[in-house]
């Protein structure tokens, strides 16, 4: 049985709001047997994971963590929907704040993968990609933790674990990127096939990215200027 499993019962019965109790009446099981299968202790059956799908209208898949749709569905790129259709947009209000840095955002990771699609170098696209995704998934978790109701066992590591272990992640996926970007990649990495594509001026990224260089100079001078740095700077 999936490591995941119990980690996903538990979290499924928690967000659905009732108790060990009624949840094991309800699954034709007893109580202890619950308990036991939410800790990892005991193995369930065939027919009892087809009943808890069943039950909490999941697919196998999902309850044994092996697809993270509810569903079971394999995510392909057309499935996945362009920001600007996200049904929310319309629908809540939003302050100025998070809807500019959603942009400028989104915007300057439209040219970055621009980018990187022409460099045709398949682990530099997933050291990058990689990178940002721990970092949002760190966000997420802080933002996630915030309220203390929310379900830990959405996630099968401790909010400290997972903040330290993305964070060294992170730094492996930067060193590694850099390895590739600077000519010498380390073992199991091929190095880029030709430079002249990531050739760029401010002039050539204006023109070629007319509708989103300026989301990218903002994040670019918002950025240096949380570094506050300044190569100048008398100590």
């Amino acid at each position: 049985m999936s490591s995941d499993f119990p980690r996903i019962l538990t979290l499924l019965r928690k967000e659905k709001g009732i108790s060990q109790k009624n949840a094991a009446a309800e699954l034709f099981i007893s109580q202890a047997l619950l308990s036991h299968y939410e800790k990892g202790i005991r193995e369930c059956g065939l027919d009892f994971l087809v009943r808890c799908a069943d039950y909490y209208n999941v697919s196998c898949d999902y309850l044994l963590g092996r697809s993270p749709d509810r569903h079971g569905a394999t995510l392909t790129v057309e499935d996945i929907p362009e920001p600007d259709s996200l049904p929310w947009d319309n629908r809540t209000p939003q302050t100025v704040l998070p809807v500019l840095n959603k942009k400028l955002l989104a915007n300057s990771q439209g040219i970055l993968f621009d980018l990187l699609a022409k460099t045709e170098n398949k682990a530099l696209v997933v050291e990058v990609s990689a990178y940002l995704m721990l970092a949002l998934y760190r966000m997420f978790r802080l933002v996630y933790s915030a309220n203390p109701q929310n379900q830990d066992v959405m996630f099968s590591l401790s909010l400290q674990a997972a903040m330290g272990y993305a964070a060294a992640a992170m730094q492996v996926c930067e060193t590694n990127a850099a390895s590739i970007t600077r000519g010498s990649p380390l073992p199991g990495f091929e190095p880029l096939k030709q430079t002249e594509p990531l050739a760029v001026t401010t002039e050539s990224l204006g023109r070629d990215y007319p509708m989103l260089i300026s989301s990218l100079q903002n994040l670019i001078q918002g950025a240096e200027k949380r570094l506050d740095f300044k190569e100048n700077k008398k100590p």
